[in-house]
């Protein structure tokens, strides 16, 4: 294997970690020659790395590459190490367990308790953080049975970095193959130095998968510019506004965009605050606010919003709401109710007339004809930065699809397409704008 090139952020990382020990979980899978730099790496950064092999790993990568790069021969075995019980031992040694790549059956194994190997004991015997970095192909990514899985150990406090689309080892495009070395250990040492704004990612497959062109979505799949030390504040889903003790008005949106939005931000190391209406799930690392009507978004947006440099208003407001919602439930038998309604608050407006000088406030507008000029409307009307502008009505970019197509237009009167692509896709696109929106003189902080 050729030496690869030189980690540009090594001489920022050098000697941060010293005394870190991170077990190097390989697991059986092509993307293993990867973490022979994500090993480089992480000793270059002061860690002590324990590199454990399972069987399979071995077959792909050789033993010696590891053994002579980590700071120990690799170990693979429960039997005939020196330690009578090693993956005791590991666990409790380990400042960090990282698992690159994770195969679907470590996965499968690691969520349902079975223990059929170092590795897999290792990772059951210790209570320092544990990182997994999944990679296989789409279609397996995309099975029910791995995203349970991977539901169950985000539950359980476990941090996964997903992984991105790009050529896979087939020889076709998809989602699937290993987050890229640096992304995985920016992870690991934002975790060892307390840093949970760096954790791991996941999200169902859904948000990422049958992502239309990835040569074109792969443009924005990878980690970007730099959020370190910006407090980004998103809202996602549909508001629900009440008729009566069961029924609401809501419409059709998911959160997935927004969702999608909140956690790329949080692997760019920004400080993320999600003010949602969905139960989803979220990555450690995110503050979450759950809300459901828009009265109570508008009061946490509010309240947030004192603090945070950018604010990514992602939700889909219910325009109207009931002036009084009836007691108990309404009966068929009682008759057709006359239901007066009012208009909800304009929240985008009013983030807009409260913002503090610096920060950059992202609206969305949902259209279903003349995009970008009803786009552009409203961009001037509320005072935004950025608009975000899809048309809903579009196969793939619908409420609830897993993939979008948006139109990004600033303030300039700058216009950039961005093709059908992965929701998580379209959120990096989205960071990408809201970055260089930024620029030198909106320094974080400067706000």
């Amino acid at each position: 294997m050729p030496d690869e090139a030189p980690d540009p952020a090594a001489g920022q990382r050098a000697g941060a970690m010293t005394g870190k020990v991170v077990v190097l979980g390989v697991t059986g899978g092509i993307a293993a020659y990867k973490a022979v730099s994500v090993c480089r790496m992480l000793v270059d950064a002061g860690c002590h790395v324990v590199p454990v092999m399972t069987r399979d790993a071995r077959r792909f990568v050789g033993e010696a590459t590891f053994s002579a790069l980590a700071s120990e021969p690799v170990m693979k075995s429960l039997w005939g190490e020196p330690d009578a019980i090693p993956h005791t031992r590991l666990g409790r040694r380990a400042d960090l367990v990282v698992v690159a790549p994770a195969t679907a059956r470590f996965i499968g194994s690691y969520a349902n308790g079975i223990s059929d190997g170092l590795l897999l004991a290792t990772v059951m015997a210790t209570r320092a953080p544990v990182v997994v970095c999944p990679a296989m192909h789409t279609e397996m990514w995309e099975h029910p049975a791995v995203q349970e899985n991977l539901e169950v150990l985000a539950r359980r406090g476990v941090h996964v970095v997903s992984p991105e689309p790009g050529r896979l080892a087939g020889g076709d495009e998809g989602f699937g193959r290993l987050a890229e070395p640096g992304r995985i250990v920016d992870c690991v040492l934002g975790l060892l130095a307390g840093d949970h704004s760096k954790a791991g990612d996941h999200s169902k497959a859904g948000d990422h998968s049958k992502a239309g062109d990835h040569s074109k979505a792969g443009d924005h799949s990878k980690a970007g510019a730099s959020l370190s030390g910006v407090h980004v504040l998103v809202s996602a889903g549909g508001t629900r506004e009440a008729v009566d003790a069961v029924r609401v008005l809501t419409n059709r949106s998911s959160g997935k965009q927004g969702h999608a939005i909140a956690e790329a931000a949080s692997l760019r190391g920004a400080r993320v605050t999600l003010v949602t209406t969905t139960d989803r799930s979220v990555p450690h690392g995110i503050e979450v606010v759950r809300v459901e009507s828009a009265a109570q978004m508008e009061k946490a947006l509010l309240e947030r919003s004192i603090s945070a440099q950018v604010v990514v208003m992602a939700a889909a407001v219910a325009d109207f709401r009931p002036k009084a919602a009836f007691e108990g439930k309404l009966h068929r038998s009682d008759g057709l109710p006359e239901i007066l309604l009012e208009p909800t608050p304009d929240i985008l407006m009013e983030l807009s007339r409260s913002r503090r000088p610096g920060q950059l406030l992202v609206g969305f507008a949902a259209e279903t004809e003349k995009v970008a000029e009803r786009a552009k409307l409203k961009l001037l009307a509320k005072g935004v930065d950025l608009m975000v502008a899809n048309d809903v009505s579009a196969p793939g970019a619908g409420f609830d699809a897993d993939t979008n197509q948006v139109l990004l237009i600033d303030a300039a009167g700058s216009v950039e397409e961005i093709p059908l692509a992965s929701k998580h896709a379209v959120a990096e696109a989205v960071l990408d704008k809201v970055a260089r929106l930024m620029g030198p003189g909106r320094a974080p902080g400067q706000g």
